[in-house]
């Protein structure tokens, strides 16, 4: 979990950011997977939120007041172990540039959250909501948001198996049914966030 003291005051992360950007480019690309040709994910840890919260406070400059709220929303979002497993997230993004088709597709994948998982040889391993009270489906006009956060508690006894065998992000919503293989650089980058030591 992040705290204040984990964010650089504007003037010190502005000579950081140069070089810190192209760190988290490279970490963000190797925990990016598709799925389908409109949904990505992005699997988030420490360093991305970190990157999130400083990015947020240099565009809107809003203080301290701004960074409790930025802690507030992001925290969750940082993989953590559990008594039964460690959870893993994940900020996933329905990318259509089209408006009109995308504005289609919001409403066609009303509770998509909710069709997500992965699928291991011998396991099934679902997805939710960080925030189960969040608005992300919108039953007021029965529509999605372009932007969920995600989790996943993998138990300790899958680990292994989420980490050697073949193991697919899956969608299987009635509107939008794909599903990916988890490629090798994402599962390494993942390895820090079960703890796993090479």
């Amino acid at each position: 979990m992040l705290t204040n003291t984990d964010i650089l005051p504007a003037p010190e992360y502005e000579r950081v950011r140069p070089s810190k950007k192209q760190e988290i480019l490279s970490l963000k690309e190797a925990r990016r997977i598709a799925v389908g040709p409109d949904v990505t994910f992005y699997f988030e840890n420490t360093q991305t939120i970190w990157w999130q919260i400083q990015e947020m406070l240099r565009i809107e400059k809003g203080g301290n007041e701004q960074l409790a709220d930025e802690l507030a929303a992001y925290n969750p979002l940082i993989p953590v172990k559990r008594e039964k497993g460690y959870e893993i997230s994940a900020t996933m993004m329905i990318e259509i540039d089209d408006p009109v088709r995308r504005k289609v597709a919001l409403n066609q994948l009303f509770g998509v959250d909710q069709h997500i998982m992965f699928e291991l040889q011998n396991a099934t391993i679902p997805a939710f909501n960080i925030d189960p009270t969040d608005e992300r489906n919108r039953e007021s006009d029965h529509k999605t948001s372009a932007v969920h956060f995600l989790k996943w508690l993998v138990p300790v006894d899958r680990i292994d198996a989420f980490l050697s065998e073949e193991v697919y992000l899956t969608i299987n919503h009635p509107y939008y049914s794909f599903k990916t293989s988890i490629p090798l650089p994402l599962k390494d980058s993942l390895k820090a966030d079960f703890e796993v030591m090479d």
